[in-house]
């Protein structure tokens, strides 16, 4: 049937060739717009998890990968995004009351009375009959006082609302990600810092084993150099556990609970000493916040929901029409009926004055919804500042207290190695090195976990 039509409009009948070179000139101009509709919609078709961010086994994932994974695939975004799209489509809802409702009915029946159309019973056979009954008909609502306009204007609130929640959810997961991101790194660190103390442990064992081979040292220092290196061990099996944990928790943040294995790329440190004006940054979280701006717009929607629930009190005015044909036998009788409804509610129960109350009190719990996120703001903000202020105190402490321990540790190996010095002073100087490299990977990524916080809490995240 295609070939034929565009035979006919396209070309005079006067042979096969110029028929193939018209159909060919006519496919190659709608070629590409077939294949980019067959394209799309196999794209559509596809499934959700197709699109997804994927890690492969063995990748190496830096902090922003993992961000976009997370955003791709967290079920609260997803979850977030459905409400999205629940209360668009509400707005759609409430403007369908713009637009006339048509409906269409058909219906059959084969009917036995009982009795007859007189009222008496029937006696006789015969009385059999079909019913046949089709009708198209139309309502339009003509004028409501204003009830659709201002249900639409909720609802388009309600979807701003939902928009924010959005957006908040998206500023909570790239929140979560950082800190478990960093929370990784740390345990890492700790678990290396372990692992590396356990070497140091087994080489002054090695030391403590020889010196008293010679006897130059006694017993005690092999034994106390076994003790200390089960104490490492402990502390390396232990540091494995918390990265294993740092890695099912940052899995999760991501939203990739069975995530395959991979490796998490380190983040270059860098001390930004900077002044914080708290004032300034909390006027900048009271103008950016998502979780405010959405419960500002849950209050505008409340405040507009009392005006809907008091539309209940005035009359609404709707049009109809309508055409039928039906009846037992052929032709089929016609009808048609236009007309016009006023609609007055004089009592309903008191149902509108409780609509209304119910609104108020709404409007009540969304002011209070409000003023509880300000506070949390201005609470979270304290904090925040509060922990920057003393992270960044203690990064700079932590960097020293690491070169003294270093220096320590080469002083007390230095004084066993000449024989003056005692196992215990080696036992003490590296402990204290373990301590002090622990303690300033927790400062490095406590920092960092800090700026994230201050980013989270202004909106900026």
């Amino acid at each position: 049937m295609t070939s034929r039509w565009i035979y006919a409009f396209s070309m005079p009948r006067d042979g096969a060739s110029r028929k193939r070179d018209t159909f060919r000139s006519f496919w190659g101009i709608i070629k590409p717009a077939v294949w980019g509709l067959l394209l799309g919609c196999l794209l559509l078709a596809l499934p959700a998890w197709a699109q997804e961010e994927i890690i492969a086994r063995g990748e190496t994932l830096d902090l922003q990968r993992c961000v976009r994974i997370a955003l791709s695939r967290h079920p609260t975004i997803l979850s977030a995004a459905g409400a999205v799209k629940v209360n668009e489509s509400r707005i759609g809802q409430a403007r369908a009351n713009y637009f006339p409702q048509v409906s269409a009915s058909s219906s059959y029946s084969r009917v036995d009375p009982y009795t007859t159309p007189a009222g008496t019973i029937a006696q006789q056979t015969g009385n059999v009959y079909n019913q046949y009954g089709n009708s198209v008909s139309l309502n339009q609502t003509l004028y409501d006082f204003g009830k659709t306009s201002a249900q639409v204007d909720v609802q388009t609130l309600n979807a701003g609302s939902a928009r924010q929640d959005f957006s908040d959810a998206r500023r909570q997961i790239v929140f979560g990600v950082k800190q478990a991101y960093y929370s990784y790194l740390k345990a890492k660190r700790n678990k290396d810092v372990a692992a590396d103390t356990v070497r140091q442990f087994q080489h002054h064992l090695l030391q403590a084993q020889g010196f008293f081979e010679v006897g130059t040292k006694p017993k005690f220092d092999v034994t106390k150099a076994e003790v200390d290196l089960s104490n490492a061990k402990l502390n390396m099996i232990k540091a494995e556990n918390d990265f294993r944990i740092a890695r099912v928790n940052l899995n999760n943040a991501l939203g990739y609970p069975d995530a395959p294995d991979y490796e998490a790329a380190d983040v270059e440190f860098k001390l930004n000493r900077r002044d914080l004006d708290f004032n300034a940054a909390l006027k900048r979280a009271y103008d950016e916040r998502p979780d405010l701006k959405s419960a500002v717009t849950k209050r505008e929607a409340a405040e507009k929901s009392i005006g809907v629930a008091k539309k209940g009190y005035y009359p609404n005015l709707t049009g109809s029409a309508g055409y039928g044909w039906g009846g037992q036998e052929f032709p089929w009788d016609k009808g048609w009926n236009v007309g016009a409804t006023l609609n007055v509610p004089i009592f309903t129960g008191l149902s509108t004055k409780y609509q209304v109350d119910e609104a108020r009190a709404n409007l009540e719990v969304a002011r209070a919804s409000e003023m509880t996120i300000r506070q949390n703001i201005y609470l979270e903000l304290k904090q925040v500042y509060s922990n920057y202020q003393e992270v960044s105190e203690r990064v700079t402490t932590a960097e020293i207290q690491v070169k003294q321990a270093v220096e320590n540790l080469e002083l007390a190996e230095g004084r066993y190695a000449s024989g003056v010095g005692n196992a215990i002073e080696v036992t003490d100087a590296l402990v204290s090195l373990n301590n002090a490299r622990t303690s300033h990977a927790a400062a490095v990524y406590d920092y960092m976990i800090a700026e994230a916080g201050i980013e989270k809490a202004i909106g900026t995240l």
